[in-house]
């Protein structure tokens, strides 16, 4: 590995980096490819890598409308985490989970992953019931599950209020060591970074404004930079899934909403796991910055705008108030929002579109980030295949006619 002396890096910054080397190219659009992704967020990203390492596929181009990892990879909480409910959903979000605990040695790049655990607080009798029940299902699928006591809370998280006369007093939680945290810039450029170096071509400030059909077969795209022929598009525009589909005369099942978080000025550590609650709606982690990532739900709305309402802020800081009164006087920096889609069950759809070489990856939800490499793992998969891994195949737009939906609201209540 090449290495840089301070004299190296400070010609450099005066230079305003002119020499600095870049961490992957930026091509010109080739006329055609054997496969075109859209999308250079996380997952678009780990697609075209899985492609190019699993299959061997490296005619690949990744086409980004604005900058890579500038959509909802930039735009979430960065928490990690595996234990859904249901088995097809344990299985897709750990087999990412164990992804991840290679990956900066897989990409030779510090996705800067913390296992610092994932806590689930439960407030109400109904909580305890179905959160113990999730525990159990977690176990018997091999995912790491733990029940603890208030006793047992607070010695992992000493400033959290556990008064029993809270409006929500806390009753217990479940804990699953191995979540945790990643850096989401890092994800995306250690993701590209390998997939460069795998010779696929990243394009970053070209929209796709036009999928091109010939006798029912996808053959290619139309961007802001011209036609791009292609045997297999593949779609990964979170936010955006259901304006691309339509491109092909294809409806989604899917609606798309303002998610929004904020952070605090920066602490010293006094929080050393994440803490999630979904009946009071709010969740946060502290960042290694010192600063508290803080997020809620949803918006009620539809909306493609990048921001949120501000009565939900109001309704988490109530919260993390009640929670943690120790962080009643903490300003808080900056907000932000993405757009997250949702299908009716809170699953996404990894599968081929009824349109012969086009092929789905959304629908996330709020659950997208935590996925990032399990999901461009079988997505490439299906992709070079023309059929989906054993892993995804229950994940397929045909469950919302057939009826063996997938209903996680309960795992995905709190976004994260």
């Amino acid at each position: 590995m090449k290495r840089f002396s301070f004299w190296s890096v400070a010609r450099n910054a005066l230079s305003s980096h002119a020499h600095w080397p870049r961490q992957w190219r930026s091509p010109e659009p080739k006329p055609a490819y054997d496969v075109i992704i859209v999308g250079g967020g996380g997952h678009g990203l780990a697609t075209a890598y899985y492609l190019a390492k699993e299959h061997g596929i490296t005619n690949v181009a990744v086409l980004e409308k604005g900058w890579l990892g500038g959509g909802n990879t930039a735009r979430n909480t960065t928490i990690v985490r595996s234990n859904y409910l249901w088995d097809e959903s344990a299985a897709l979000y750990e087999h990412s989970l164990k992804l991840w605990e290679g990956l900066s040695r897989d990409l030779n790049y510090n996705v800067m992953f913390s296992q610092r655990g994932v806590m689930n607080l439960c407030h109400t009798l109904g909580d305890v019931r179905a959160s113990r029940r999730r525990s159990e299902a977690n176990r018997l699928n091999g995912v790491d599950s733990e029940w603890l006591e208030p006793a047992d809370i607070k010695r992992i998280c000493p400033i959290l209020n556990l008064s029993p006369s809270l409006r929500y007093p806390v009753m217990g939680a479940t804990f699953q060591p191995r979540g945790g945290v990643a850096r989401h810039d890092a994800v995306a450029w250690g993701f590209a970074r390998a997939a460069d170096a795998c010779g696929v071509d990243i394009i970053q400030n070209c929209a796709v404004i036009g999928l091109r059909r010939e006798g029912g077969r996808i053959v290619g795209v139309d961007t802001t930079r011209g036609a791009i022929d292609a045997k297999k598009v593949g779609v990964v525009a979170a936010g955006h899934s259901s304006v691309l589909a339509e491109m092909a005369g294809i409806r989604l099942p899917i609606q798309s909403h303002p998610l929004q978080a904020l952070v605090s000025e920066p602490i010293k550590p006094v929080l050393h796991t994440v803490i999630m609650s979904s009946a009071i709606h709010v969740y946060l982690s502290q960042s290694d910055k010192g600063e508290l990532v803080i997020g809620a739900g949803a918006d009620g709305y539809n909306s493609y705008a990048q921001r949120g309402s501000f009565h939900v802020i109001e309704e988490q800081m109530a919260a993390l108030c009640e929670l943690f009164p120790t962080l009643g006087r903490l300003r808080m920096l900056r907000s932000w929002g993405g757009i997250v889609d949702i299908c009716p069950d809170a699953s996404p759809i990894i599968g081929k579109m009824p349109v012969d070489g086009l092929y789905l990856n959304g629908g996330w939800g709020t659950g997208g980030f935590k996925a990032t490499p399990g999901s461009g793992w079988v997505f490439a998969w299906t992709i070079a295949k023309d059929a989906p891994h054993p892993i995804n195949a229950p994940f397929t737009l045909d469950r919302f006619t057939t009826g063996a939906l997938i209903a996680e609201h309960g795992a995905a209540a709190v976004a994260h």
